[in-house]
């Protein structure tokens, strides 16, 4: 009965760490994204416009990742989605870093789509943390997930003409400090990940 018990016991807490695994490795891939479109900024390799349009797909991939991180663990099948889906992000990455187009990354536009691209991946970083300590439920994460994903949709939309003026970078500071408010009360109320 005792080995029984500790079987299960076991179990139950692999089981926990591959689902908390599952999501983390979502939102790694979050974070690593977002640096290569800041990266791209940075260098000149991407435009203003380009980062909009890569933002926008990103906002699909965390509400992707929200819809699914709702209901805790990932099912296989939701975590291929959302591979799917970020491998075709990544795609275009690479495409728009590398098909002639420039931006000028001392501009005061390209200037701002910097920092905003930064402050998302310091959020996701946040919320990548939040998961692999167990501070974050999945739902916790999903939740913030769909916050990122009106962040993203904000700074598409601000940069989508090739311009981000200093209203929409203003509209878009604040989405971001609600968010960042939003990632440190779900990581300290004390709930813990289940299984």
């Amino acid at each position: 009965m005792q080995r029984q018990l500790i079987a299960i016991a076991a179990a139950v807490l692999f089981s926990l760490g591959a689902h908390a695994q599952n999501a983390a490795t979502e939102t790694a891939r979050d974070t690593d994204q977002q640096k290569r479109i800041e990266q791209g900024l940075q260098s000149g390799q991407l435009s203003t416009r380009e980062a909009a349009s890569l933002e926008n797909q990103e906002k699909r991939v965390d509400a992707t990742e929200a819809r699914d991180m709702k209901n805790g663990p990932l099912t296989a099948g939701e975590k291929a989605q959302i591979q799917r889906e970020q491998n075709h992000v990544s795609a275009d990455i690479y495409k728009d870093k590398h098909n002639g187009v420039t931006g000028n990354p001392n501009s005061v536009s390209s200037q701002r789509m910097q920092a905003d691209v930064q402050r998302n991946v310091n959020q996701e970083a946040r919320i990548n943390q939040g998961i692999r300590s167990g501070q974050l439920t999945n739902r916790e994460a999903g939740s913030l997930e769909r916050g990122q994903a009106h962040v993203d949709r904000s700074e598409a939309h601000a940069g989508a003409n090739g311009h981000v003026g200093a209203g929409e970078q203003a509209r878009i500071q604040r989405k971001e400090n609600r968010q960042s408010a939003r990632i440190y009360d779900k990581k300290h109320n004390d709930k813990e990940r289940t299984p």
